[in-house]
């Protein structure tokens, strides 16, 4: 498993209040696939906090990917519903639950919020 995997879920919990402000609570499995091996991942998903696991454990829902499909998600190389849309990632289970999750992966490199764009191009035109 590469690094920016390892680092994306140790930063999940402090991120967590200012993704999850939603009612939303459940518990996602994440299996990440590498050849025949995979390696689990288990979230608790409530209102402002996630606690992250290794354990196997019941699930409302799973979100199965390559390990190497979902290190270039963590880096916002790839969108996590495109990936499902093209059949490189499954989903089964309640479905708000990967909505919900999906806020944590960040956009693509270089992206800018175009609210700040607007703010420049008004800057310079007065």
């Amino acid at each position: 498993m590469g690094e920016a995997t390892e680092q994306f879920f140790a930063s999940l919990p402090a991120r967590a209040p200012a993704v999850l402000r939603g009612p939303t609570r459940g518990r996602l499995q994440l299996d990440l696939t590498t050849g025949n091996r995979t390696e689990h991942w288990f979230l608790e998903i409530a209102p402002g906090s996630v606690q992250v696991t290794r354990e196997q454990l019941p699930a409302d829902a799973v979100f199965t990917v390559s390990a190497d499909l979902f290190e270039e998600l963590v880096t916002g190389q790839e969108a996590g519903m495109a990936a499902v849309l093209r059949n490189e990632a499954t989903f089964s289970g309640n479905v708000v639950l990967f909505l919900v999750f999906r806020r944590f992966f960040p956009g693509p490199p270089g992206v800018r919020d175009p609210r700040e764009t607007a703010r420049e191009h008004v800057r310079r035109s007065a």
